[in-house]
């Protein structure tokens, strides 16, 4: 009797395990959880998501080379995009789930996933004018593996527009063709979105803020007003010279920069470790700008990318958010289940120290709080981004008798971050330079 009381035990526990694994599996990574900082939260907007097809006549293709000439083709270049907006709730209308694939490691074929969202694919966009926000992702990445933050900044009041890069990542003129393209796509993207969804009243195109990770970081610092080096490695690695014309001083580099970019965030930016823009590149930059990075990034480098970004970037009043240990996968949310079943998939998202779903809701605190202050001229958001103590393990907050467990810091004479919680705010710096100030 006891052994099968056991066994019943046994099997009543694995299902629940496996019933939570399921739950977690399906929850949407833009929906934070109860150790989050205070803007995590989701907005108060229901989400939509569409997508389109936009395209670039007639662009260089360094797929395709004249093996006689070493000319490479000339293409249209189609980018899908997909588009997160306040949306009109619909009642029983069931949220989306995103599928897409990365590539594997060689030789197995690319893996393929899925997604929670909590949006409504196609749904009727509230009639707000809001601002807009245009996300590149990393090199070999996908849109739908940065939803946690496309999401939770469509339901605080962004519409937001992923674009699919069409990374030849297992080319060997993959990189080289990110290099060139990243910055065009996303001043292509940014332009074109302006004016149609400025011309339909759904987006202010006067306020626009451009963020990207690894490869799409380096996209947007170009795009954002960073001049590359003409001499750098960057530019020189990219065959027949083709990116030179877009370099520092030449004919073509102001088509690389975006108009009205009220603010850049830039995760983990890759180029400083191939000479991309140099000191006077970055110095480029006049709007605000927000970095957030591990120094411990293995694939990009931390001193010689965002934290020399944080330095160089002179003209502009900029913060670097690091996670103390943390390494390059900060710009993906949660692996899905399908992609932990292999070191090479799981590491595309998963950091080797920080809990992911812990570090995506400190980002989200920050970048809200950053968008919101200079984007939409929220007053009220400096105090969480601005006057911190630069270690948050150095905050401190003696909470009144009673208070409860779960309160976040008020800030003001609190030196605990503001929007944190009691001993939820370890392993973290944050530094802030006012522009033609000294850094920290």
């Amino acid at each position: 009797m006891k052994t099968t009381q056991r066994l019943l035990a046994s099997g009543l526990l694995a299902l629940s395990l496996a019933a939570a694994t399921i739950a977690a599996a399906d929850e949407a990574p833009s929906r934070t959880g109860v150790d989050a900082p205070e803007l995590a939260a989701l907005g108060q907007y229901a989400v939509g998501v569409r997508s389109v097809t936009l395209v670039h006549r007639d662009q260089v293709d360094l797929s395709t080379i004249d093996p006689q000439t070493g000319i490479p083709a000339m293409r249209d270049r189609s980018l899908k995009v997909e588009i997160w907006y306040p949306a009109k709730a619909a009642a029983g209308a069931a949220p989306v789930i995103y599928e897409d694939a990365m590539e594997s490691e060689p030789p197995a074929p690319p893996a393929k996933f899925r997604i929670q969202g909590l949006a409504l694919r196609d749904a009727k966009p509230d009639g707000g004018h809001y601002p807009l926000v245009i996300v590149a992702h990393g090199y070999g990445n996908v849109p739908i593996a940065m939803s946690w933050l496309t999401e939770n900044l469509a339901s605080k009041g962004y519409v937001v527009a992923a674009i699919r890069h069409e990374d030849m990542y297992l080319n060997p003129a993959g990189f080289a063709q990110a290099t060139l393209r990243r910055p065009l796509d996303i001043a292509f993207v940014a332009r074109e979105l302006q004016s149609s969804l400025g011309k339909s009243g759904e987006v202010d195109p006067a306020r626009t803020a451009l963020i990207g990770y690894s490869m799409g970081g380096y996209g947007v610092l170009a795009a954002g007003g960073a001049t590359l080096d003409p001499a750098g490695g960057l530019v020189t690695r990219v065959p027949g010279g083709l990116l030179a014309p877009y370099a520092r001083g030449g004919a073509l580099s102001a088509a690389l920069v975006v108009p009205a970019v009220k603010a850049i965030v830039a995760f983990a930016p890759a180029g400083g470790a191939f000479g991309a823009f140099g000191a006077a590149g970055i110095a480029g930059i006049k709007s605000p700008l927000l970095l957030i990075s591990g120094d411990h990034d293995l694939t990009v480098d931390y001193t010689s990318g965002a934290r020399a970004y944080f330095d160089q970037a002179i003209n502009s009043n900029r913060y670097l958010l690091t996670f103390l240990g943390g390494g390059h996968a900060v710009g993906l949310g949660p692996a899905p289940p399908e992609m932990r079943t292999d070191l090479w998939n799981q590491d595309w998202f998963e950091d080797s120290v920080w809990r992911k779903d812990r570090l995506i809701s400190i980002s989200l605190h920050f970048v809200t709080a950053f968008l919101d202050r200079y984007v939409k001229d929220d007053a009220s958001r400096s105090a969480y981004i601005d006057g911190l103590v630069v270690e948050s393990s150095a905050g401190r907050w003696d909470a009144p008798q009673g208070t409860p467990w779960s309160a976040r810091s008020p800030g003001g004479d609190v030196t605990l971050w503001k929007g944190f919680q009691r001993r939820h705010a370890t392993g973290l710096s944050l530094v802030h330079a006012e522009a033609n100030s000294t850094p920290q």
